[in-house]
């Protein structure tokens, strides 16, 4: 018989691990990451053939946690972005 995959336990979060943003379980593939490939038009089996450690299930979960917290999501990945505008324009050199 097939064991079955509580799918809360795809999808986690560690302190220091890709800065405590939502990832894969047992990868450094965040959420964020899965998110902006989809609305890039990327699809799933494409992200697995470039990440083949990765599961379709874990990338479907990826979008599943997103689209149940997609408002905490957004203003997650606007503040990323802009602590990442924010530091490069520190360290820009010109």
């Amino acid at each position: 018989m097939e064991t079955l995959t509580d799918i809360g336990t795809m999808i986690v979060r560690t302190p220091g691990t890709c800065g405590g943003r939502p990832r894969i379980a047992g990868s450094r593939i965040a959420v964020q990451f899965v998110v902006n490939e989809i609305s890039a038009g990327v699809t799933p089996e494409e992200i697995l053939e470039d990440k083949p450690h990765l599961t379709l299930a874990g990338i479907y979960a990826a979008l599943a946690y997103y689209y149940a917290n997609k408002t905490a999501m957004d203003a997650e990945f606007a503040a990323y972005e802009e602590e990442c505008d924010r530091l490069e324009a520190e360290l820009s050199i010109e």
